[in-house]
């Protein structure tokens, strides 16, 4: 059986890809994370767990050992209140890249997936509300995200360099804005779909029309369920070179109108509370897919309140019964 390792296994994406693994059966999985295990948002204890810091290299050297394929997906992110007051932190994560892909040369692993982000387009091109989506050639000329945006697109360079000079496969997948179950959704680092949901869910409960919006709510971007995601992984992962690819969805709504379609789901109104001294990112940034479907066939499936109603009736229920609900809502 092949061995995986997958870093940032204790997070949302990564812990996604775990289960989806475990539910192949013919894969040995190491799972690295830098929070203690208990803290991690899916764990399974039959599994090589460590809790270790990556951005160490005789850490990576140790996980890397015996090692086919490397998933990354460990960094220090969080929603755009966290990466716009963490800029340093972000930035950071650039040694958790570089000394993986060092150990993987030492260790002779062969396959390198790294996870990138929409953060790293061109900051010019986002300007105004509903704009043409982001093509992957819109990252240069580089103006990205400031602090996590950087180290994204700086990993993505050392990947390629790393495939140019000592052979590694590398692939990359630039996601924008994966939702889902099993992630955080309170406590400083949860992003907008599950701050929101949460937000309503908590204002029903006290009977409390009004919550708080980042901005003026119009700023515009496209989410992307949790399931589409793993299988655009995947997809990347299996492709026959490096190639940068993104892995979004299409459908781009304002903040304003994903507040209705969760009011939908709640079946219950709010009225909005605008802070429009918060941190608001870009005004507007959407997914162009057209590269990927013609390259690997891949597409998303689910709709932005598919997602959202898997997601609410999950917070929901974590919140109501109060089991097992720290470390989604944790600081880290």
């Amino acid at each position: 059986m092949k061995k995986i390792l997958i870093a940032g296994a204790g997070g949302f994406i990564g812990g996604h890809l775990v289960s989806h693994f475990l539910k192949e059966k013919n894969y040995n999985l190491v799972c690295v994370d830098i929070k203690p295990i208990e803290f991690w948002f899916q764990s399974y204890d039959n599994l090589e767990n460590y809790s270790l810091d990556l951005k160490d290299y005789n850490n990576c050297l140790k996980v890397t050992k015996g090692v086919e394929h490397v998933f990354n997906f460990a960094c220090n992110m969080g929603g755009m209140g966290f990466i716009e007051n963490n800029k340093a932190e972000c930035m950071l994560s650039v040694l958790i890249n570089t000394n993986l892909l060092r150990a993987i040369v030492e260790n002779k692993c062969k396959k390198y997936f790294f996870s990138s982000s929409a953060c790293v387009y061109n900051a010019s091109k986002q300007k105004s509300t509903f704009i043409s989506g982001l093509k992957e050639t819109d990252a240069y000329p580089a103006d990205p995200e400031d602090g996590y945006g950087w180290e994204k697109i700086f990993s993505e360079r050392m990947c390629r360099h790393f495939t140019e000079d000592f052979g590694i496969e590398t692939r990359i997948a630039r996601y924008h804005n994966i939702f889902g179950p099993s992630g955080t959704f309170d406590g400083g680092r949860e992003k907008a779909p599950a701050a929101l949901c949460r937000k309503i869910i908590q204002a029903k409960k006290k009977n409390s029309k009004y919550i708080d919006v980042w901005g003026d709510g119009e700023q515009t971007r496209s989410f992307l369920y949790i399931d589409d995601c793993i299988k655009g992984t995947l997809d990347v992962f299996n492709h026959t070179k490096h190639d940068i690819f993104n892995i979004g969805s299409e459908e781009q709504v304002s903040i304003n109108q994903m507040i209705e379609i969760i009011e939908e789901i709640a079946n219950f109104k709010v009225k909005k509370n605008y802070q429009l001294d918060k941190p608001k990112g870009v005004r507007g940034r959407s997914s162009d897919n057209s590269y990927v479907t013609k390259k690997i066939g891949w597409k998303s499936k689910n709709t932005l309140k598919e997602g959202l109603t898997k997601t609410y009736k999950w917070i929901e229920e974590k919140i109501n019964s109060g089991s097992n609900i720290d470390k989604f809502c944790r600081g880290r």
